[in-house]
């Protein structure tokens, strides 16, 4: 017998919960790809996902995922045989250094310890160090999904400009946009990437690149970059589909308006508002779980975690057992432990992770939390008192 009947609740770290405004919208048949409304929407769509960044600069509009605007983000910026620095505290900033290694430009990857923040100083002492200015641009991941670790841009730009060095500062929102706290204008960054598929609410395949005037100057520079990747025929064009360098992606289009109206209409400082409190009632829970128990959250300081994303560590095989209960007795799927690995759980196993971006609220998570316990106590895994109340004080204070 089960108790997972009726509708699921996938609270992974993406793709999200998708809104039954943004599912009824992509449900119709194919508009005309040449002219009349479509074209409309999606000069209304670049207009207001430029709000959501915080940019009054371009966004190109690619049909990929994450890792699609990885590549364009690089193709534009840099060839093969430039640098890039990527300090990573996490899985998805050592995948984009992956994906400029296949291209062939020199990476530079940072690593920090597992579970640690980044260290600006190291940065700052490398930067420092490359006088003759070979590094082309510093690429960081702004909420690494992996670990949950939050990186504030403002720190980078903030190294960049006290050691005068020239490299653009690159951003991987894909986690964070429409979640986190995220001004592309307002931090100093020049480059930012996203994606529709966690806080904008829409299914996965349609990704974005944010470029400001200095990444659009460095793009004059190169001599030659891929038809496809380009960003200059999409963000400056006249004829429809170079927005797209061909068929426009219709019906994610279709979604992709009815989840900014929804953001736009929620007003962003209330999205981000929501998402920190929400947050804030997944930490107390944990941090009272863990006062009897194994359960503890990966970032120990609460201005590095991520509102989006929290990973949690409960050891294995508790951690894959509680998972796998949610998944068939309570109707709840929690994300894997991704990518994570240490001293003393080297394959990752007892890591698991809440996603708790977009189109979520506080009964979702009050729920999710309250099947958490419930499988805790079916399978006799040993927790402290005091979650649920802990969780449902915040949300009582923050709303």
């Amino acid at each position: 017998m089960s108790l997972a009947n009726g509708r699921h609740y996938l609270a992974i770290p993406g793709p999200s919960v998708m809104p039954d405004q943004v599912l009824q919208a992509m449900h119709r048949a194919a508009p005309n790809i040449y002219s009349g409304d479509l074209v409309t929407m999606t000069e209304s769509i670049v207009r207001d996902l430029k709000v959501v960044a915080g940019t009054e600069h371009d966004v190109a509009i690619y049909i990929a995922n994450g890792h699609g605007v990885w590549e364009a983000a690089l193709r534009n910026i840099v060839k093969a045989g430039d640098r890039v620095l990527v300090p990573t505290v996490g899985m998805f900033g050592r995948g984009w250094a992956t994906m400029a290694t296949s291209l062939g430009i020199d990476v530079e990857l940072m690593e920090f310890a597992p579970l640690e923040p980044m260290d600006m100083s190291r940065v700052a002492t490398r930067l420092a160090e490359d006088k003759n200015h070979e590094i082309k641009a510093v690429l960081i991941t702004h909420v690494d999904t992996s670990s949950s670790i939050k990186t504030e841009p403002r720190d980078l730009r903030k190294v960049l400009d006290d050691t005068g060095h020239p490299a653009l500062l690159g951003v991987d929102c894909i986690a964070s946009l429409g979640c986190d706290r995220f001004e592309m204008d307002a931090m100093g960054v020049d480059l930012m990437i996203s994606a529709n598929q966690k806080g904008l609410m829409v299914p996965p395949g349609v990704g974005f690149v944010f470029i400001n005037d200095r990444a659009a100057a460095v793009r004059e520079t190169l001599s030659q970059v891929s038809a496809y990747w380009d960003w200059k025929p999409r963000v400056k064009t006249e004829v429809y589909y170079q927005y797209f360098n061909g068929t426009a992606p219709t019906h994610h289009l279709y979604g992709l308006r009815a989840a900014l109206d929804m953001i736009l209409k929620e007003g962003l400082e209330a999205v981000w508002h929501r998402h920190a409190a929400l947050a804030k009632a997944i930490w107390a829970a944990v941090d009272a779980w863990g006062h009897g128990g194994a359960m503890r959250l990966n970032v120990a300081d609460p201005s590095d975690r991520s509102n989006a994303v929290t990973a949690a560590h409960l050891g294995s095989p508790a951690a894959v057992r509680l998972r796998h209960w949610l998944e068939r007795k309570a109707g709840v799927t929690l994300g894997i432990g991704l990518g994570m690995s240490t001293d003393e759980d080297p394959n990752g196993d007892g890591f698991f992770r809440f996603g708790h971006m977009g189109h979520v609220n506080a009964h979702m998570v009050l729920g999710m939390l309250a099947s958490v316990e419930a499988g805790m106590i079916a399978l006799d895994i040993p927790h402290g008192s005091g979650a649920l109340s802990a969780a449902a004080r915040v949300i009582a204070a923050e709303a």
